[in-house]
């Protein structure tokens, strides 16, 4: 069910430090931050070869990855993100084999544009898992 591995993401208490750190220590491509107030989150994208990082900091004091760096003051890995063709079917497979689907279970559009759903991390071993629906490229054959 489950595509590629889309993206790691990391909480940071310094958005700009962090991103300075994977461009000029380990001379990663880093994209510009954006604020997405439907996740009360910052992010930057980290792009790799094979996948992204995605290093994110609270926007505004009611950000659920506050929380976060309040127990973890120097920041720490997150969630991971996985690609699924059908989310919705996907929510559902889930959901029919007792895993939960956080929030009201309906997917939000993420930082990619993209409809996301986040399930419970006591369902996976004390991971945050994000699914994204990212449609398969056409073949052009």
């Amino acid at each position: 069910m489950i595509g590629r591995l889309n993206h790691v993401a990391i909480v940071v208490p310094d958005l700009a430090a962090a991103g300075a750190k994977y461009r000029d220590l380990l001379g990663a491509e880093v994209q510009p931050p954006r604020d997405l107030p439907d996740h009360g989150v910052t992010v930057v994208f980290v792009a790799l070869d094979n996948t992204k990082i995605e290093l994110m900091t609270p926007l505004g004091e009611h950000s659920p990855v506050a929380k976060f760096l309040t127990e973890h003051p120097s920041g720490g890995m997150h969630h991971v993100c996985f690609e699924v063709p059908d989310i919705l079917s996907a929510a559902e497979r889930l959901t029919a084999g007792g895993a939960r689907v956080l929030g009201d279970g309906k997917p939000k559009t993420g930082a990619h544009g993209l409809p996301v759903l986040f399930l419970h991390p006591k369902d996976f071993d004390g991971t945050l898992i994000e699914l994204e629906e990212v449609k398969p490229a056409l073949d052009p054959a």
